[in-house]
């Protein structure tokens, strides 16, 4: 038996929940990651920072719980602020308000952090076409993000564009720049470009689509892979369903071996988020 680590997986109660978890470890799950959902899925309309605070205690009592049950599986809870939120926010109080509310919500996952509640910052940019003016604020509010994991010394998550090589590189320079070392830094939904992100030192959190694993392991052992399970009720299965990771690494174990897999479901989180994957 070896460990099997999802890099980000999120849970909803009035989803699956621990249902999902239960169906992980089924199929031979042992490990998640778990990133908070963005503040409107839960009803929560931040007007200020500590509005956040709610939806990263959800996150990190769902961890609790899936911790002190009998199901088998470790939940390391990752907080911060969705970049798609600096277009719903903007729309509500201008851009420059929702600029500071997004970096003071990441200051309450900084928090957390400290507080030993959270292992990770997830913060990034946004994933569709932006005015210059909002893409040049995320790029701020993602900084910034990273520059509070520095201080915490904690890895970072991004959810991002889809990236290229040059992307990637300039994903690198915002993190050198921001004090973090591109070491801590995870992309994640990431294309299984494994050379292209050693050579800029970030680490992928592969998307376990079809076919993605394979390509990524032909180039290496130097990622993690995800589901991106976002456990919504009106959108069951979305983006991959959570025995996706487990079942996909059995598949392939025998095409790769297991010591390729011990890398990508142990050694590469153990040295990313500093935390211990134990069976």
């Amino acid at each position: 038996m070896i460990p099997i680590t999802d890099n980000h997986i999120h849970l909803d109660r009035r989803g699956k929940g621990i249902l999902a978890v239960k169906e992980f470890a089924r199929a031979g799950g042992t490990h998640i990651i778990l990133v908070s959902k963005p503040s409107w899925t839960l009803g929560i309309h931040a007007t200020k920072p500590d509005d956040y605070k709610p939806v990263f205690e959800e996150t990190i009592g769902i961890a609790d719980e899936i911790n002190r049950s009998d199901i088998g599986v470790m939940a390391f809870p990752v907080l911060g602020v969705h970049p798609a939120e600096i277009t719903i926010l903007t729309d509500r109080m201008g851009q420059v308000r929702a600029e500071e509310l997004m970096m003071g919500g990441l200051e309450i996952a900084q928090r957390f952090v400290y507080e030993k509640k959270a292992i990770a910052i997830k913060t990034g940019r946004p994933h569709y076409d932006v005015s210059e003016s909002v893409w040049d604020a995320s790029n701020r509010i993602m900084g910034y993000g990273m520059a509070l994991a520095c201080d915490a010394d904690c890895a970072v998550q991004l959810h991002t564009e889809t990236v290229d090589a040059a992307a990637i590189a300039d994903l690198a320079d915002i993190a050198r720049k921001s004090g973090l070392p591109p070491e801590k830094v995870v992309k994640h939904h990431a294309p299984p470009l494994v050379h292209v992100f050693e050579r800029a030192g970030i680490f992928p959190g592969v998307h376990a689509g079809k076919g993605a694993i394979e390509t990524a392991l032909a180039e290496g052992s130097r990622f993690m892979m995800e589901t991106d399970y976002i456990d919504d009720p009106e959108r069951p299965g979305a983006v991959l369903g959570p025995k996706t990771v487990p079942r996909r690494t059995k598949q392939l174990i025998d095409r790769f071996g297991e010591e390729m897999f011990w890398k990508v479901h142990k050694e590469i989180p153990e040295q990313v988020y500093g935390i211990e994957i134990v069976l």
